[in-house]
């Protein structure tokens, strides 16, 4: 394990939480630190506030846009729903399906869900978007899903599409609130638009601080659906939640986020997926373990195997030399309140091949093609912060319009 000490303040931190137990590295150890206060249990969800929307269901032929986290305490929502006479007809599904096992990339086919008989309609197969027919005799479309707060974690992607379609054919779009697990900083270069895909579609900082339903006030409200469409938009918010409580996903939000330190990792690792390096896909640590099987001055060994969520993981059954980060995320991620990009430039000095360190897939994440740049120009991380704030200082202005919680500032 290796830690880079950007200032004295890390290690101080560093110093007292393993003062404070021999078992530091704990996530009970990581909120004590923080002097939390707050539990998950202070938070209401959307989707278990009831009472604010049923009135909105009731007599309505009902889509629901749901994975395996769109829960009621334990209970599936569609299944809630049902039990409260709601007439669901239909279920539409994200990246990784409905039951959150497909892996990234993977394309997800139609089903049947077995417990209901309700059809299952993907959206991250042979098309992104509802069609006309899949929206046919729907009223009201509710979208409850646990995001991670990150620009290329398509389920934005796939919340605005769906908003598109109900603006489009004039469907009613009613989004049960969540908590943004990474919504207490905002950081990260805007996205350009010559790099618009799907695991970035809008303006905004990589990571952007807001909850889901902010999010679709703002694509609401900037006009970012397709000819400025509006789309009939309502949203039930959590209760008791602020951008800077640490809220714990009770649920893995898809398979290779599978404990909160990859949640909190995933920000800065992902640019990982724009080079040769693996991620630790297909291994017990996924998006905390970075490595390649040629790296220089690395401190642990890893061996990707096919693994639930990584059928054919980069480097399978190959040696890889790297770094393990799940405890760092758990002692200090969260106070940095930033993207932390000391892995990625010391991992291209590290390498020793540096022509093929990159692949195509860098711009569409990063959003821009400077980064890419910056990295081989050997820019410091605060010289490449420092080209991300005016950016990032005229999105705060646009966000700003449009929380419905009180902000980490």
């Amino acid at each position: 394990m290796y830690f880079h000490i950007p200032n004295m303040r890390f290690y101080l931190s560093l110093y007292f939480v393993l003062i404070l137990s021999a078992n530091a590295f704990s996530q009970s150890a990581a909120r004590a630190k923080l002097n939390i206060e707050k539990t998950d249990a202070d938070i209401k969800v959307g989707a278990e506030r009831t009472a604010v929307y049923l009135p909105m269901l009731i007599g309505k032929n009902v889509a629901v846009v749901a994975n395996q986290t769109s829960l009621i305490n334990s209970t599936s929502l569609i299944d809630s729903l049902i039990s409260l006479k709601i007439k669901v007809k239909k279920i539409f599904c994200p990246e990784h399906g409905f039951r959150g096992v497909a892996e990234n990339g993977e394309e997800v086919s139609n089903a049947i869900d077995l417990k209901t008989g309700l059809p299952i309609i993907s959206l991250y197969g042979d098309h992104l978007k509802p069609t006309t027919k899949d929206l046919s005799g729907i009223d009201v479309v509710v979208y409850d899903i646990q995001d991670v707060g990150v620009r290329c974690y398509t389920y934005v992607t796939t919340m605005t599409n769906v908003m598109e379609a109900c603006a489009e054919q004039k469907k009613t779009f009613l989004i049960l609130d969540r908590p943004n697990p990474n919504g207490y900083y905002i950081d990260g270069p805007i996205l350009e638009n010559t790099y618009k895909s799907f695991v970035g579609i809008h303006p905004v900082p990589l990571v952007y601080g807001m909850t889901i339903a902010e999010y679709a006030l703002m694509v609401n409200g900037e006009k970012w659906l397709a000819n400025g469409m509006h789309c009939d938009l309502k949203t039930v918010s959590c209760e008791n939640y602020v951008h800077s409580d640490w809220y714990q996903l009770p649920v893995a939000p898809s398979p290779n986020l599978p404990n909160m330190a990859a949640v909190y990792l995933y920000p800065s690792l992902v640019l990982f997926e724009g080079t040769v390096m693996s991620v630790g896909r297909g291994t017990d640590l996924p998006f905390q373990l970075v490595g390649h099987p040629k790296l220089n001055n690395a401190v642990l060994k890893f061996t990707p195997t096919p693994h639930p969520g990584a059928k054919k993981p980069l480097y399978e059954n190959q040696v890889c030399l790297g770094h393990n980060l799940h405890d760092f995320a758990l002692l200090y991620i969260r106070d940095y309140k930033g993207l932390y990009l000391y892995w990625i430039l010391s991992s291209y000095n590290d390498m020793p091949e540096k022509d093929i360190y990159f692949n195509d897939f860098l711009e569409k994440l990063a959003g821009t093609k400077t980064l890419r740049q910056q990295i081989i120009e050997k820019k410091s991380e605060e010289q490449i912060k420092a080209t991300w704030r005016q950016g990032i200082l005229k999105f705060k202005i646009i966000r700003k319009n449009y929380l419905l919680y009180d902000d980490f500032e």
